[in-house]
């Protein structure tokens, strides 16, 4: 490949990444509108992304490409439950609390991977590294409201354990998937959309469904197919010609976005102690990822779960 072409390839792939992260900031504008919890939501989630996705894998003939691995196949599996879960605690959240203080708190995720692989993977945790993460959870008590007057009951309806949960699970969701090598985004993905069908389908109310306005039918559908399906479209065509820095960075759009939406939409105001968290949180995420790139790569890449 020469050089115009892979820097053509670039800018390309800049731009689905900039469209996907823009798109997915505004997923909780619209999971507040659907009407649905949160298990109904990501069900629907995984069948849209399931057809979508798999129709396009089989349109492409990137299915006669696939090398099956049981150890790749093992692992989708895995990260797939880690997904699901990851995404109904997101939405539990989003219903408990507003999406600003839902978002900021998911977006713990990357200083939990640095944690996590240090505890499973023996990893050394610098000085700058520990205080990034003493700055990320000040952060997160500053936006969570959590004082020392807070019951556990108050901590429950906050949203707040429902945000951690969130963030833990994607952290388990992207060291889980670090190994996974020879299976195609598209079948790594149908894989975990596949085992969320069946995970939620015991426990989803299809009497809610009937309940739903045109209006909430629209939410749904665009949630399901343009959050999930076209998002991952763009998201994976373009991981492939980026680096892992320049992703670092872009996603910063995704909870950008959804703290802007929040605030104009919505009406959310944080207040001064909850806006200084946000700022420790991403300043604190931020560093945590400047300081790390040298490291073993927990960043988003082909083949790996996304949001």
């Amino acid at each position: 490949m020469n050089h115009n072409q892979a820097s053509l390839n670039s800018s390309s792939a800049k731009l689905k990444m900039i469209v996907s992260m823009v798109i997915f900031g505004s997923i909780g504008f619209f999971s507040e509108r659907s009407n649905l919890q949160s298990v109904e939501l990501v069900f629907v989630r995984c069948v849209c992304a399931t057809l979508f996705l798999s129709t396009c894998w089989v349109l492409t003939g990137k299915y006669k490409e696939e090398k099956w691995s049981k150890k790749d196949i093992f692992q989708t599996l895995v990260c797939g439950v880690f997904l699901v879960l990851n995404w109904v605690f997101l939405f539990k959240a989003f219903e408990q609390t507003s999406v600003t203080v839902a978002i900021s708190i998911y977006h713990l995720a990357p200083v939990f991977v640095l944690l996590l692989g240090a505890i499973l993977y023996k990893e050394k945790l610098t000085l700058i590294s520990v205080m990034s993460l003493g700055i990320c959870f000040i952060g997160a008590l500053l936006v969570s409201g959590i004082n020392a007057g807070t019951s556990m009951s108050d901590l429950l309806s906050s949203g707040v354990v429902w945000g951690l949960l969130a963030a833990f699970f994607y952290a388990f969701t992207t060291l889980a998937g670090k190994g996974i090598r020879e299976l195609s985004p598209y079948a790594t993905t149908f894989l975990q959309t596949l085992v969320g069908i069946f995970m939620l389908i015991p426990l989803v109310s299809f009497h809610s469904f009937s309940e739903l306005s045109s209006i909430n039918w629209i939410v749904v559908a665009t949630t399901g197919i343009i959050h999930t399906g076209i998002v991952y479209l763009l998201f994976f065509d373009s991981l492939r010609f980026l680096s892992s820095n320049v992703i670092s960075v872009l996603v910063f759009l995704d909870p950008a976005v959804a703290i802007l939406l929040d605030t104009l939409l919505t009406g959310f105001r944080p207040d001064i102690l909850q806006s200084v968290g946000i700022v420790l949180i991403f300043g604190g995420m931020g560093l945590t990822m400047m300081k790390t790139k040298k490291k073993p790569d927990y960043s988003y890449r082909e083949g790996e779960s996304v949001k």
